[in-house]
């Protein structure tokens, strides 16, 4: 329900603070006091356009914060899981209007688009006026309203599932068809593409292995040649002339061994000559076994590069890295098969799609002749609550008409409306058309008082709905207004008193002037406080003993 509304510098309001309760809440005040105002606040809180026109004069911005109170399970909670807005214990619409126009909207405490405002509001509130008819008069929500009423949700819901169900099966049906489609249009290129690939036969991981491979034998390249220019300068560069480090070391040898005797000190250079022809004879040694030990095999390196080209060319080919090759040939193999075995698949899938449609047409049939019995009985309780409402002439039709396949739904089959006829010999039509403004909203609050129990909004306005009527039937508006809001939370702007005597809070509006510039404000009414505004609303402005003795029967449910 709605639990409070903050109003700041709208319009004739400069700051206005109200809390609600449940049940009935009756707003009354002179003709021009601000009472539209406060609609129009709300409205503003629940996503309506913003105008610069609201600002007022002289402020830089307004602003709107209602806070709302649903029930655990409410749709709106659904809706701030959706657009991962934090839930709190309340729910709180705010709305920040510039005095250029330009509007912000809170959920929360959390900036939000307006119409995510709008889109909770509709969960929530429920405004029915005379020129502002929204929710009932909508023929969108006709078919949840009558099984609602009807008591149908487990019809509704097994005809949702099996709509489901049937959609489900005719898109893998069309899937499948596609496939096949596609399949037949590529068959030359996929056979082409399946044999080539088989031909090369990829495997997981080859092109990497071979890489590493390539890599390992590009590199022994590199070592042999290192490994033989080394023994090529250890060795003699020309046998016959000598030129190598070890003719070097025997040259020089030779020539100490021919200094004059005794040569003592020759012999320690000697032993370190010999000891370097070995070294050198060694080194000649193991680079020579190296040479022949670590040399490629050319052919090899040669084959490897062979197919480590042939697989990125088939990988540039089809347009995937090499990796994806071995999976690429599984696919193809998969589409040609599918050829094949398609037209097997796709039988099966027509039946599954066909029993899937009668699934649902019996479903939704069910739910068809539930709902033409619970339109009988919806006529004939509305039929009970017009006349009191000054509707006596009134007719009020649910026609359930079967729509194309097309329109077909998950909420069935069925087109429901509405329609009312307002004069004897006058056709029956939509609401808003057929039925004048006083009327459309007596009507409304009729399919109220019927539909009450099933309604998913918990806080209904109504905007004036006793315009144009007095007496019996203002009386017979209070009452349903009450009946109502024994299940549901009503807030009511009337100028009947005999609907403001039925109202378990009242407020009142006024208009004060000080200075030059005028003020709305609100008031809540005592027990005392009522009993005034009761007897004004009858005698008008000047109240006698008598309208505050009338005033004291309605109050205590007697009868004028």
């Amino acid at each position: 329900m709605l639990a409070s509304l903050a109003i700041r510098d709208v319009v004739l309001i400069e700051r206005l603070d109200l809390s609600f309760g449940p049940g009935l809440t009756v707003l009354t005040g002179e003709t021009g006091a601000g009472k539209s105002i406060l609609l129009d606040s709300l409205g503003l809180a629940c996503g309506a356009r913003a105008e610069a026109g609201m600002v007022r004069a002289g402020q830089a911005q307004c602003s709107v914060t209602a806070e709302f109170a649903p029930p655990d399970g409410h749709p709106a909670f659904a809706i701030l899981a959706e657009q991962a807005v934090e839930r709190e214990e309340t729910l709180v619409l705010r709305r920040v209007v510039q005095a250029d126009g330009r509007s912000r909207a809170f959920v929360n405490g959390q900036p939000v688009a307006a119409g995510l405002l709008r889109r909770l509001a509709a969960t929530l509130v429920e405004l029915q006026g005379q020129h502002d008819q929204v929710g009932l008069a909508d023929p969108a929500t006709h078919a949840g309203l009558l099984d609602a009423f009807g008591g149908l949700e487990p019809l509704r819901q097994a005809t949702a599932a099996a709509h489901r169900r049937w959609r489900e099966a005719e898109r893998a049906l069309a899937e499948a068809r596609d496939a096949i489609a596609a399949a037949q249009r590529d068959e030359e290129f996929l056979r082409h593409a399946v044999e080539e690939l088989s031909a090369l036969a990829p495997e997981e991981g080859e092109e990497a292995t071979l890489a590493t491979e390539r890599q390992r034998l590009q590199q022994g390249e590199r070592r042999g040649e290192s490994i033989a220019a080394a023994l090529a300068d250890l060795q003699p560069r020309d046998r016959r002339r000598g030129g190598s480090p070890a003719d070097a070391l025997r040259s020089a040898a030779r020539a100490l061994e021919r200094l004059p005797a005794p040569n003592e000190e020759a012999q320690p250079i000697l032993a370190l000559l010999a000891t370097a022809q070995d070294a050198v004879a060694e080194a000649e040694t193991l680079l020579e076994r190296l040479l022949q030990e670590g040399a490629p095999d050319p052919r090899r390196l040669e084959q490897l590069e062979d197919r480590l080209f042939g697989l990125r060319a088939a990988a540039r080919k089809h347009g995937v890295p090499a990796v994806e090759l071995p999976a690429l040939l599984v696919s193809l193999k998969e589409r040609l098969g599918a050829l094949d075995a398609g037209s097997g698949r796709v039988a099966a899938l027509e039946q599954a799609a066909a029993q899937a449609r009668r699934d649902y047409v019996a479903a939704a049939e069910a739910l068809s002749v539930a709902r033409r019995t619970a339109a009988e009985r919806l006529e004939a309780a509305l039929a009970k609550e017009l006349p009191p409402l000054k509707l006596d002439r009134a007719r009020f039709f649910v026609e359930v008409a079967p729509r194309e396949e097309a329109a077909w739904g998950a909420d069935g089959m069925d087109r429901v409306a509405f329609l009312i006829s307002t004069n004897p010999g006058q056709p029956p039509g939509n609401l808003q058309k057929i039925a004048s403004g006083g009327e459309l909203s007596r009507l409304m609050l009729a399919l109220k008082v019927v539909l009450a129990r099933g309604s998913p909004v918990p806080t209904l306005i109504f905007d004036e709905v006793d315009a144009g009527i007095g007496g019996a039937t203002a009386a017979a508006v209070g009452e349903r207004l009450a009946r109502v809001a024994e299940r549901l939370q009503v807030l009511v702007v009337t100028h009947s008193p005999q609907v403001a005597a039925r109202g378990a809070q009242q407020l009142r509006v006024a208009k004060q002037v000080k200075g030059e510039r005028a003020a709305t404000t609100v008031e809540p009414l005592g027990k005392r406080e009522r009993r005034e505004e009761i007897a004004r609303m009858l005698a008008g402005e000047r109240v006698t003993d008598a309208a505050r003795a009338a005033a004291d029967s309605l109050l205590t449910g007697g009868l004028l």
